[in-house]
């Protein structure tokens, strides 16, 4: 649920204070690990999305956040829901490499984790690795974030996280030219096949049928005559 707290310390005041124990101590960790932009190259703690979010700064990414660019690009956040709390760490949302890192360090501490695509979920603080989560934030500083996050909304590759580019970039399409002409020469010489048997099937012209008993012999026309017929008719006007 989002807070409208303006600060982090009011956020953290409205917590019950079990709950806010546990954020505080999740806090400590990221801040400990976190790239600062105290420098003027990192990120900053402050209030985003109705939670405690670490971002980074519009002084440091002008461009902001590509779905709402007046908010800066977001790296981490940290929530009180109604039935758990919540970590989020973006960078290791479809960064293969990293993800892969964080699940095996995450199995070897024995751990449960109970993991969307980039939120854990946690109910109490023991249920959460602190040393992982430190190390996953100490692991992206906010140069290589921007980067990771470049790659991601690349025109080619949006929609699609990186690590994970498309496998059909560069491959032709099936049935490319020469398929369609070799398809299209095996149609043509299928339909001349059945014009030439539809041809032989075709019964006898009625003139050259049996004549009826009493009948009279039909009288047909020269091919020179059917020619010339035009031609006399223009005489004859």
């Amino acid at each position: 649920m989002q807070s409208k707290a303006s600060t982090v310390a009011e956020y953290l005041s409205e917590l019950p204070i079990e709950r806010r124990a546990a954020i505080q101590s999740v806090r400590r960790t990221i801040l400990d690990n976190l790239d600062k932009a105290g420098d003027g190259d990192g990120f900053e703690e402050g209030m985003s999305y109705g939670m405690i979010g670490y971002f980074v700064p519009h002084r440091v990414y002008p461009p902001g956040y590509h779905c709402n660019p007046k908010m800066p690009l977001p790296f981490a956040g940290l929530a009180s829901q109604k039935n758990h709390m919540s970590v989020y760490l973006f960078s290791i949302y479809g960064d293969t490499e990293h993800t892969d890192w964080f699940a095996k360090a995450w199995q070897r501490t024995g751990k449960k984790l109970d993991m969307g695509k980039c939120c854990i979920r946690f109910k109490k603080l023991d249920d959460l690795a602190l040393d992982v989560i430190g190390e996953a934030v100490r692991r992206m500083p906010a140069r290589k974030f921007i980067r990771y996050y470049e790659a991601a909304i690349a025109p080619e590759n949006r929609g699609r996280p990186p690590g994970r580019a498309s496998s059909t970039s560069g491959r032709k399409p099936a049935g490319g030219s020469k398929s369609r002409a070799a398809e299209s020469g095996r149609s043509g010489r299928k339909s001349s096949a059945a014009s030439a048997n539809s041809a032989t099937r075709r019964p006898a012209s009625s003139g050259a049928s049996k004549a009826r008993p009493g009948a009279k012999p039909a009288r047909r026309q020269s091919s020179a005559t059917k020619r010339s017929a035009p031609a006399s008719r223009a005489a004859r006007r």
